[in-house]
């Protein structure tokens, strides 16, 4: 669904749906820079990189004439909203997201993969009933709560490509259709 040739893309959706997987592929396809807010926002020992620093950098980014950035931080929207063309909404049932944030959860455990600045998810925290510690568990707290907030982004962007995509087939043709 190209429809310029500059590209301001957001990917959206609740965690685990695979916004970075579709960021990082489109970013590739239209060799454009993409960033994952995620890697911005988690600084080393999963600490938070102060909002105003954020917001800065966020906004920087967001200067250029084309990217791709995936995430939910809605302290940046002020950073973003005007400047994108397309705002892409990855809007899975919640048990497909459950389903795949346990595979990602569960190896990222297990390898012991490094995510940013150091940071790695632990085994002992999708135990946790602390919703922050436990990425299963927000997911599926703020699945519905977050399906609302991207109807009213939606809505408060009427200038903005919106594609709102429900099946990984649906990914599959709009990657092509964004092909080189």
């Amino acid at each position: 669904m190209p429809t310029s040739n500059n590209y301001r893309i957001q990917v959206v959706g609740t965690s685990g749906s695979g916004k970075t997987t579709l960021a990082r592929d489109l970013a590739k396809r239209l060799g454009i820079q993409h960033l994952e807010l995620d890697s911005l926002h988690h600084q080393a020992d999963w600490t938070p990189l102060p909002e105003n620093d954020f917001k800065s950098r966020v906004a920087k980014f967001a200067a250029q004439s084309n990217w791709v950035v995936d995430g939910n931080y809605s302290v940046v929207r002020e950073e973003l909203n005007p400047r994108i063309t397309h705002l892409i909404w990855l809007d899975y049932p919640r048990w497909f997201v459950m389903w795949r944030l346990l595979r990602r959860t569960l190896w990222r455990a297990v390898s012991r993969k490094q995510l940013w600045n150091g940071n790695r998810e632990s085994a002992k925290n999708m135990f946790s009933r602390d919703a922050e510690l436990n990425v299963l568990l927000w997911s599926w707290t703020t699945h519905a709560r977050n399906r609302l907030r991207y109807e009213r982004l939606f809505e408060a962007l009427p200038d903005v490509a919106k594609i709102r995509i429900g099946s990984p087939l649906q990914v599959n043709r709009l990657l092509s259709e964004f092909a080189n």
